[in-house]
């Protein structure tokens, strides 16, 4: 993957070590982000992959600078505020989990309420080129980095066509998830809150152990329109393909596009229109989506000397599911952290509720799953503020053979729990079709 001349060349760039100061190259390469991740992501504690394949896509490895927040309501802040003194500019992968106390499950340890990291080595690529990026840290000599790179071979196309029996657990099993929705239903009929999103996960156990960046590189390859992750911390990796972008700001312009309201893919060209044609006439998915693009931007409104909010939504469509689709973009009016700007925003209508206070509390009395990072975001930043956030969505958390998968619903008061739990199912398909095969 890089040649001796190469990594000497690389070694003079970076020049002496020097006490308490960074250490940072950039040279050109031909390398495949995801290609770098899945061939040293065993060699490294921490590893991560994001972008979209068609646009904008980077691979970490290593942690030459990371921060984490404290729980609570000031993470979002305290993070952008150490990336912004951090001193160095290359991007930081930046994650948060939904709830600002983080995950409260062991299965949830390593991933902390909010956290960015500027890898040892990265390669950041677009549709025209590609960057190496090496960072090293006070005290960190470049001769173990060199002979890591020097170690990297390319590791060709992810593995496909073993035979894997697999075991699957409803967490929690479907007739109390639909008794939980029913509760939902009731609650808004009442008066409580107006929308819920309510999720639920599945246990998938295989008899070989999963390989997740092979899995995400199949992702990335099966839905190019979706922001594509994987976030390995110590021996588990979250990974999954987003369609819902929560947040980028570049320079002073801020964009966020909300998803809500679903419906399937039609096995022939006929019924996939007739399914979004069922989508857009429905009363219960465009009142839905409304509640989450009226929340965004009212919460954008006082940011942003203009805003524009698309009137009708759109249909956007990935391989197994269509959704109502709006975007809402404008300039700022102060220079926020992309960071600041998904602490405001976070979370939406379109995976909490509305109003959002209600709705959090009826989650955290029914619910029955912790979501961890599940519907929190993924993404990059920078220390100017510049940055991209999806939400976590169609994700997994693996650790070995386990992958527990998370889906959710949003609830109105027309909802029908089996016809939610229905749209639970179709929305686990992104995940368990390819877990069949890895």
């Amino acid at each position: 993957m890089f040649s001796k001349p190469f990594i000497e060349a690389l070694g003079v760039q970076l020049g002496p070590e020097v006490a308490n100061d960074f250490r940072v190259a950039t040279v050109p390469v031909t390398v495949d982000p995801l290609a770098l991740v899945r061939s040293g992501a065993h060699l490294f504690p921490f590893a991560a992959y994001f972008g979209r394949p068609d646009v904008d896509e980077a691979g970490g490895l290593g942690a030459a600078w990371r921060s984490e927040a404290a729980d609570g309501p000031g993470r979002f802040g305290e993070i952008s505020t150490q990336l912004s003194q951090c001193g160095i500019d290359p991007r930081a992968f930046v994650g948060f989990s939904y709830r600002p106390e983080g995950g409260l499950g062991t299965e949830w340890d390593g991933f902390s309420p909010a956290v960015s990291v500027i890898p040892v080595l990265s390669v950041i690529g677009t549709r025209e080129s590609a960057e190496l990026v090496v960072v090293l840290p006070p005290g960190r000599s470049w001769g173990p980095v060199a002979q890591v790179l020097s170690q990297l071979t390319d590791p060709g196309p992810p593995a496909t066509g073993r035979t894997t029996d697999l075991s699957i657990e409803s967490r929690p099993a479907p007739t109390e998830w639909e008794g939980a929705v029913a509760n939902a239903v009731d609650s808004i009929r009442a008066g409580f809150f107006e929308k819920v999103v309510m999720a639920r996960s599945v246990l998938v156990t295989s008899d070989v152990p999963y390989r997740p960046f092979d899995l995400v590189s199949r992702l990335r390859m099966a839905y190019p329109e979706c922001y594509v992750f994987g976030w390995q911390q110590g021996d588990r990796v979250f990974v999954g393909a987003s369609p819902e972008l929560l947040v980028e700001r570049r320079g002073m312009r801020v964009r966020s596009h909300p998803l809500a309201g679903s419906a399937p893919r039609g096995s022939s060209e006929e019924e996939d229109r007739a399914f979004g044609e069922l989508l857009m006439s429905s009363g219960k998915d465009r009142r839905e989506h409304r509640f989450v693009v009226d929340d965004i931007t009212e919460r954008l409104g006082s940011l942003t000397t203009s805003l524009h909010v698309d009137q009708v939504p759109s249909l956007r469509k990935t391989t197994h599911v269509q959704h109502l689709s709006t975007e809402v973009s404008g300039d700022l009016v102060d220079s926020l952290h992309v960071f600041d700007l998904a602490g405001t925003l976070h979370p939406t209508p379109a995976v909490g509720g509305n109003p959002r206070d209600e709705a959090d509390r009826f989650l955290a009395k029914e619910e029955l799953i912790d979501r961890g990072w599940y519907a929190g975001g993924i993404g990059w930043a920078n220390r100017t503020g510049d940055g991209e956030m999806a939400i976590a969505l169609r994700c997994a958390l693996i650790q070995g053979r386990t992958a527990v998968l998370f889906a959710g619903a949003g609830i109105v008061a027309d909802s029908n729990p089996a016809a939610e739990l229905e749209e639970t199912r179709l929305k686990f398909r992104t995940m368990m079709s390819l877990l069949a095969e890895s």
